[in-house]
Order: structure tokens, then sequence, then C-alpha cells
């Protein structure tokens, strides 16, 4: 594992994960429940990163429109979320984009239907 280089330093020298420890870092210490970490936990969690986002790009690619256009797009990474069951936890991370027209009028069929439906219960109680 310690032959696999990713990216490059600003030294010139090459570096097994190329996603900042810094960062991965301070979001580790945002849990309470972490009181220090080891550096080699760190540069594990930052390499498991990066294969868990290539991965998630790469099966969206291939079962996306991707492959048509060659471009990996938000939509195809929300697909992925929604119809995987592997990445199924995703999917309040990535939810489908709807415009606001459709969003207004799905909130307004739900307001009718919630009122149709409050509306044939209260006479039913009324005849009884």
């Amino acid at each position: 594992m310690a032959d696999v280089a990713v990216g490059k330093d600003k030294c010139g020298e090459q570096r097994l994960v190329s996603l900042p420890l810094s960062r991965i870092r301070v979001i580790m210490k945002s849990s309470p429940e972490v009181s220090s970490i080891n550096q080699e936990a760190l540069v594990l969690t930052a390499k498991a990163t990066e294969l868990f986002v290539q991965y998630l790009a790469t099966y969206s690619y291939r079962h996306g429109s991707g492959r048509e256009k060659k471009a990996l797009t938000y939509s195809d990474l929300a697909n992925t979320a929604a119809e995987s069951d592997t990445f199924q936890f995703l999917a309040d991370i990535l939810p489908k984009k709807i415009l606001a027209s459709k969003y207004l009028k799905m909130l307004k069929e739900k307001k009718e239907a919630d009122e149709d439906g409050d509306g044939g219960s209260d006479d039913d109680e009324a005849e009884s």
C-alpha cells in the first residue's frame, strides 16, 4: 500500500492520499466521541474516503447517462443514491433535483388531498 501514489505534494514528492489530512482531522474531531486521532487512522480514513468517492463516481458514471455524454452529472449521482441498495444511505444527502414550480404543485396537491381526507372523516362522524 505504501507504494501506491495518488498525487504530489508541494515539494514534488508523491503522496499516498490526495485529500487534505488537516480537513479530515477537523471533521473527525468535530465528533464529541473522539478525543485524539492516531496518524495512521487519519491516513486510512482519508484513503478509504477517496476510494469510496471513486467507487461512487465510477458506479454513477457507468449506470447513469454519463457514458452517453462522457460526463458525470449531479443527476447521475442522485439516481444512483435513489436506485442502488448499496448507496441508499446517501438518498437524503443527494436528493433528486426538482424545479420549484413542481415542488409547489406537489405541496398544493398534498394539501388538497389532506383537506379532502379530513373533510370525509368529519362527515362520517357527523352522520353517526
